[in-house]
């Protein structure tokens, strides 16, 4: 009875790809929150616009599948675009996640995925889109800082806002200390939201 009942959760999670260009540590704390076996999604592969990205051997040693899909490598961005579905489709890529992906997707792209893919922010989006989020903040004197899961667009950081988790901006704080402390809230706010999505 449990056994089958392990089968049949197995069979309803939903396959996430993760697109990632550096590190992956937004990437790992999905990894890590799918192994759980109440998690209603499972990573189906992972896929870099940077062969050297570092992620990639995480993934690897997590037992997942990777790709790499460098710009440069295709004659344009909509060409690296439709190699990209490609892949997702060959994957059968249900959600995708973008973990730190250093590009920005077409429109042919974006409206294909419409609603089924989402990126973290380090900012509390409107503010902030783009890089250097944690100085502009800093520099603005704003009290709170934070990061946002949103939808992806074809435009920079403009999808529509899924959640926030807002953290306080303290008097000696600089832009590392404060990454530092919007990283661990971004941990914890993408797979809480990837989890609301993969059960709807």
């Amino acid at each position: 009875m449990n056994s089958n009942a392990t089968s049949q959760n197995t069979k309803n999670k939903k396959n996430v790809v993760i697109l990632i260009s550096g590190r992956g540590s937004n990437m790992l704390s999905l990894i890590k929150a799918a192994e759980h076996k109440d998690f209603p999604a499972k990573i189906a592969g992972v896929i870099s616009s940077d062969p050297d990205a570092a992620g990639l051997k995480i993934a690897k040693n997590h037992g997942i599948k990777t790709a790499i899909n460098e710009l440069k490598t295709y004659p344009d961005k909509t060409s690296a675009d439709r190699e990209l579905t490609k892949v997702l489709q060959k994957w059968q890529a249900q959600i995708i996640c973008l973990a730190g992906f250093m590009r920005i997707l077409g429109d042919d792209f974006t409206e294909q995925w419409h609603k089924k893919t989402i990126n973290i922010h380090p900012s509390l989006l409107p503010k902030y889109k783009g890089l250097n989020t944690h100085q502009r903040a800093i520099d603005a004197n704003d009290k709170t800082h934070g990061c946002t899961v949103h939808f992806v667009i074809s435009e920079l950081d403009a999808g529509a806002i899924i959640e926030q988790t807002e953290v306080e901006i303290l008097p000696d704080d600089d832009a590392q200390s404060l990454a530092q402390r919007v990283l661990i809230e971004e941990h914890i706010l993408y797979p809480k939201v990837l989890a609301k999505l993969a059960a709807k």
